[in-house]
């Protein structure tokens, strides 16, 4: 079942649009990649494979501007935020929090009991939304992250069934 198009009002008015990542939002994803995540950013085949593979992909549109997006896997009864991003220009505007609140709501409707993720672990901004969010440390990846070699800070979020 597709989600719905959600909207949200960030702190300036705007309509943000939250609705599935479709293959013609690719090309702008690449941008967001290589300004937050450089050399570490994914390739559009690495989006095409996401979504090849089925898995629930959503992006926020500002007008029809791509401004963020956000990916869960789920295998079972677990689900995994494969990736979450929001351009620097639209930042703390709400958009990653809604857009997590959507990976949250999809793991819930689909059953899983829980829902984990990786972030660096020198990002603690992203680090305290998803403990805002009731996401705790598990443990830590040394050296996830290639080509920096950085460790990623595991969190999981235990989730009502």
């Amino acid at each position: 079942m597709e989600q719905e198009e959600r909207a949200i009002a960030d702190h300036a008015g705007d309509i943000v649009h939250i609705e599935q990542l479709r293959w013609w939002h690719i090309d702008e994803l690449i941008p967001i990649e290589l300004e937050l995540f450089g050399n570490e950013a994914w390739s559009r085949g690495m989006f095409w494979s996401e979504l090849a593979a089925g898995h629930y992909y959503r992006a926020a549109l500002d007008g029809d501007r791509v401004v963020g997006y956000a990916g869960l896997a789920v295998a079972g009864d677990e689900a995994w935020v494969n990736n979450i991003a929001v351009a620097g220009r639209a930042q703390r505007r709400g958009i990653g929090a809604t857009l997590l609140r959507d990976l949250i709501d999809e793991a819930t409707r689909r059953g899983c009991y829980q829902i984990a993720l990786e972030v660096a672990t020198d990002n603690h901004p992203a680090q305290a939304m998803y403990d805002a969010f009731g996401f705790e440390a598990a443990g830590v990846r040394r050296g996830y992250y290639q080509p920096s070699n950085k460790d990623a800070l595991i969190m999981i979020k235990p989730l009502k069934r």
